[in-house]
């Protein structure tokens, strides 16, 4: 077969959409705000501008999503391309070909108005899949190009992929496990790092030393004097050890001079902590080493405590950071 692009293209976050891709023979975007975007000039800038009137309430970045995949479904993908839908309805992978130009049909569905014609070839069953293409094809975005398991969609267009192969096979599983841990890593090291700059960060590490067993005080809004929370475990906060905590919102390198003048403050008896949504440079850790009652968590380990101790959580932070949990697959080792 000679090559060809392949798109994916998903139909609403509950499949809403499934009877209109299968049914009526096409594919079809939302965002019906923007109308038939066929008279606007084929140029990305006129489709910002047309995604930016239609949606006045949504930030920048929802512009760019908005305005980018529709641009490409009308403009980016051609009659012949391939494209790929994953139904969770029917729980099958529908492999179909590009018929026809864009059209502008709120008659067919309103809530899906931007469509293209469409000549389902193959319908297969999702189990015929590695787990890398299942993760592609389920791509965050709605409407998205395939590239890193094309062939594998190319050849089960034509039959020969089976299932026992690539569950015996699948290289693709740890792969998978890691860009999932990956991008729950990044997105709660974002919201940490946006939503709660300054003092409020200092209240969200109180919360977690709460979660490991420790009893706070948080320093009031302003000059601390270099410590923001001091933590300990007897109720009064008069029996050892007494951790003195410095938190950093900020994303980038604490070197050793923030690292030293902490410790400065911080008596034979007592303990320091610095918590950071960054990184220590490696003169900092140096120093740290050197010092057996100093720590220093950066983002990653923050990340690691904050996974560790989630169910312990009051509401406030699990809303700020929505997460559930979710098992992932193992790679199969070929000698058991």
């Amino acid at each position: 077969m000679a090559e060809k692009t392949i798109w994916g293209i998903h139909g609403g976050r509950h499949g809403v959409a499934d009877g209109l891709f299968l049914q009526q023979n096409v594919i079809a975007l939302g965002w019906g705000p923007m109308g038939d975007v066929s008279g606007l000039a084929p140029e990305r800038a006129s489709f910002r501008t047309a995604a930016e009137k239609a949606f006045p309430g949504r930030s920048p970045a929802q512009i760019s999503i908005s305005f980018g995949q529709i641009y490409r479904f009308v403009h980016e993908l051609k009659v012949g391309d391939l494209v790929v839908y994953p139904s969770k309805i029917d729980r099958q992978i529908h492999i179909g070909e590009v018929t026809g130009k864009y059209h502008f049909r709120p008659d067919l569905d309103a809530v899906h108005p931007q469509t293209r014609t469409v000549k389902w070839l193959k319908h297969v069953p999702r189990t015929a899949f590695s787990q890398g293409a299942l993760y592609e094809s389920g791509s965050a975005m709605t409407f998205f190009q395939i590239k890193t398991y094309a062939e594998e969609f190319l050849a089960a267009l034509e039959g020969k992929t089976t299932s026992e192969t690539l569950v015996k096979k699948d290289t693709t599983v740890a792969v998978v496990a890691e860009n999932i841990e990956e991008n729950t890593r990044d997105f709660v090291l974002k919201q940490l790092a946006q939503e709660l700059k300054g003092h409020p960060f200092s209240d969200f590490v109180a919360h977690l030393l709460g979660t490991m067993g420790y009893r706070t005080r948080v320093s009031p809004e302003g000059p601390d004097g270099g410590i923001d929370i001091v933590a300990h475990k007897d109720e009064l906060g008069f029996e050892p050890p007494i951790i003195k905590v410095q938190v950093k919102s900020t994303e980038g390198s604490i070197g050793d001079p923030v690292v030293s003048a902490l410790y400065g403050k911080v008596s034979a008896s007592e303990y320091g902590l610095l918590v950071t949504l960054g990184i220590f440079t490696t003169q900092a850790k140096n120093f740290a080493r050197s010092k057996s009652n100093l720590r220093l968590i950066d983002g990653a380990e923050l990340v690691d405590l904050v996974l560790t101790h989630y169910e312990q959580f009051d509401s406030r932070y699990k809303s700020l950071l929505p997460l559930k949990r979710v098992f992932v697959p193992e790679p199969i080792d070929d000698d058991e």
